[in-house]
């Protein structure tokens, strides 16, 4: 059996899965911003929503109701050079904004071979900030990302710095 590209990577590191915020919230052109600098821990919560049943025959039925993903940011420092999305998080947090304000969209990127394409997702979001302050050492405005649908799969190439994604669609 021949080896695949995946096969000679190995184990994937955490920095191979890439999430970007569209910073321009609802702009024409996506403004991306790539999450990680301070971040520690981060993972997509897929909260699936099942319900198990017990009918009056003792027959078990699991209900399988989907999904509601989420991702908590705990570790963002408000930072005026992230630009955009600085600019809008501190405006959602500051202004207690609420609908429309707070929609964007999302691109998750798994870097899982050497080079060319990477398998993405691109989906609505909506982001909300949580509190803001905290410790001595930076104002922090830990936020949520709540995932809103439309999630369409494709392929994304990067640039070299991680910075700038380009998102095709597949034609399926």
């Amino acid at each position: 059996m021949a080896e695949t590209v995946n096969e000679k990577m190995g184990k994937l590191q955490r920095s191979a899965h890439l999430f970007y915020i569209d910073a321009s919230f609802g702009g024409t052109t996506p403004s991306w911003f790539l999450v990680g600098k301070d971040v520690e821990d981060m993972s997509v919560e897929l909260n699936p929503d099942t319900e198990t049943v017990k009918n009056i025959l003792d027959e078990t039925v699991v209900r399988d109701n989907g999904y509601e993903p989420s991702i908590s940011v705990d570790t963002y420092y408000a930072n005026p050079s992230d630009g955009n999305f600085y600019t809008h998080i501190k405006n959602i947090a500051m202004n207690r904004l609420t609908g429309e304000a707070c929609k964007t969209k999302v691109l998750e990127v798994l870097v899982d071979n050497k080079t060319g394409t990477y398998d993405a997702w691109q989906e609505d979001a909506v982001i909300k900030p949580q509190s803001y302050g905290g410790a001595q050492g930076g104002i922090s405005i830990p936020y949520n990302v709540h995932f809103n649908g439309n999630r369409t799969q494709g392929t994304a190439t990067i640039s070299k710095d991680k910075k700038t994604p380009t998102f095709t669609a597949d034609t399926d």
